[in-house]
C-alpha cells in the first residue's frame, strides 16, 4: 500500500500478530548470519514458552469454571433430593419437622469478629465497617442441637485443664457421649432426628457408628441413612437464626473475658422461648418450598431484618429512630425523669412473620 507521496506505507507494529513478529525475526536473524544463533534459539524457545503457558492458562480456567458449575449442579440436586424427601415427610407426619433436631458449632471470638461463612451484613449502601483482629485471636467454639421443643446446650469445647479448644472428631464423639446423650435423655422426646453437617469431625466412621448406636435410621448427615446436602445453611435454623441472634446480643456489654463471653452467651440461649422456636422451624417449611420451586438455588439474601427499641413509661419517643409525621407542628413538649423507666423489645422481621422478644 502506497502514500500519497508514492512512499511505501510502514505497517503499524501494534497491528502485527505473534506469527508476522516471530517471522520478522527469523528473518532478521537469518540475515544477521550464524554468529546469532543462541539468541536465535533463545527467541525461539521464549516464543514457545509464550504459547505453552497461554494454552496451560486457557486449560485451567476453562476446567475451573467448568469444575465449578458441575459441583454446584450436583449440590443443586442433593438439595432437591432432600427437599422432595422432607416435604414427603411432612406430607405423611405434619410435624415431622418439628422432630428434626438440627445442630451445628460456631466460633465466638472475644473481639467480635464475625465469620462471613455464616453470617452477613445486609444493606443498601455500604457500611464501611473495618475490623482489626490480632494474628490469635481468643474465642469459644460452641455446639448447639436446636428443635421446635427447645434447645440441647450450648456446650463449650474444652480440654483437660479447661482451656478452650477447637473441635476435632475425638472431642466431638466425647461431647456426644457425655453430654449430648445425657441431656438427651432428659427430655421427654421420642423419634426425634439428628441431623448434622458434613464436617470431617462429623462424617468420621467412629463418629457415624456413634450416631446410628444412638438414632439408628433417624440419622441426617453425610455418610448417613438420609444424605444431608453441602453448603445448605439456608435449611439448618442455627445457621439461618441462632447464631446470628446470638451474636447481635452477647457483645452488648463489650465482654473483656472468655468467661464474661460464655456467661452471655449461655445467658441469650437460655432466655429464648419455645415460642420463638416454633415460629423459626415453621419459616424452615417455607424454605423448602422454595428451594423446591427455584431448582436447588440458594435463598434470597435478605432474611431478617433485627433490631432493637427502647419504650419508655412516660411515653417518651427517641427522635433518632422515630418521626412525627404532620403537615403543622405538633407542639409536642415531653418532660423526662433523669432515669425513666422503659422496655427493651428485639424484633426480627422476614417474610415469614416477626419474632418478638423483651430485654
Amino acid at each position: 500500500m502506497m502514500t500519497r507521496l508514492g512512499l511505501p506505507r510502514k505497517k503499524n507494529p501494534s497491528l502485527l500478530t505473534m506469527k508476522q513478529i516471530k517471522d520478522e525475526d527469523i528473518n532478521n536473524e537469518s540475515r544477521k548470519g550464524p554468529s546469532n544463533s543462541d539468541a536465535f534459539s533463545a527467541l525461539e524457545n521464549s516464543y514457545g514458552a509464550i504459547r505453552t503457558t497461554i494454552r496451560v492458562l486457557s486449560y485451567s480456567t476453562t476446567a475451573a469454571q467448568e469444575n465449578q458449575i458441575l459441583q454446584r449442579k450436583n449440590e443443586g440436586i442433593q438439595w432437591r433430593r432432600f427437599v422432595e424427601w422432607a416435604q414427603n415427610e411432612i406430607a405423611v407426619v405434619p410435624d415431622f419437622h418439628k422432630r428434626i433436631l438440627f445442630s451445628d458449632e460456631a466460633h465466638f471470638w472475644l473481639n467480635g469478629y464475625v465469620n462471613k461463612q455464616n453470617c452477613r451484613i445486609w444493606s443498601e449502601t455500604n457500611p464501611q465497617v473495618y475490623v482489626e483482629t490480632p494474628l490469635h485471636p481468643e474465642k469459644l467454639t460452641v455446639w448447639c442441637a436446636l428443635w421446635a421443643g427447645g434447645i440441647i446446650g450450648p456446650y463449650f469445647f474444652k480440654n483437660d485443664e479447661g482451656h478452650n479448644v477447637t473441635v476435632n472428631g475425638d472431642r466431638y464423639r466425647a461431647m456426644i457421649t457425655n453430654f449430648f446423650i445425657p441431656e438427651l435423655n432428659n427430655h421427654d422426646v421420642q423419634e426425634l432426628w439428628f441431623q448434622q453437617d458434613g464436617a470431617t469431625c462429623h462424617t468420621a466412621r467412629a463418629t457415624i457408628y456413634l450416631l446410628k448406636d444412638t438414632f439408628g435410621d433417624l440419622l441426617i448427615s453425610r455418610f448417613g441413612p438420609v444424605n444431608w446436602p453441602p453448603r445448605s445453611c439456608d435449611l439448618t435454623p442455627l445457621d439461618y437464626f441462632l447464631w446470628g441472634y446470638v451474636k447481635s446480643l452477647v457483645y452488648a456489654d463489650k465482654p473483656q473475658t472468655l468467661d464474661h463471653l460464655e456467661d452471655n452467651i449461655r445467658r441469650v440461649i437460655t432466655d429464648i422461648r419455645p415460642q420463638m422456636l416454633e415460629k423459626v422451624i415453621e419459616n424452615g417449611t417455607s424454605r423448602l418450598d422454595y428451594i423446591r420451586a427455584s431448582r436447588g438455588s440458594p435463598m434470597p439474601e435478605i432474611i431478617f431484618k433485627i433490631d432493637e427499641a427502647h419504650f419508655w413509661s412516660n411515653g417518651y419517643v427517641n427522635k433518632q429512630n422515630c418521626r412525627i409525621w404532620s403537615e403543622a407542628n405538633p407542639q409536642v413538649y415531653v418532660e423526662t425523669p433523669l432515669h425513666p423507666e422503659k422496655l427493651t423489645i428485639w424484633c426480627a422481621l422476614w417474610a415469614g412473620g416477626i419474632l418478638l422478644q423483651k430485654r
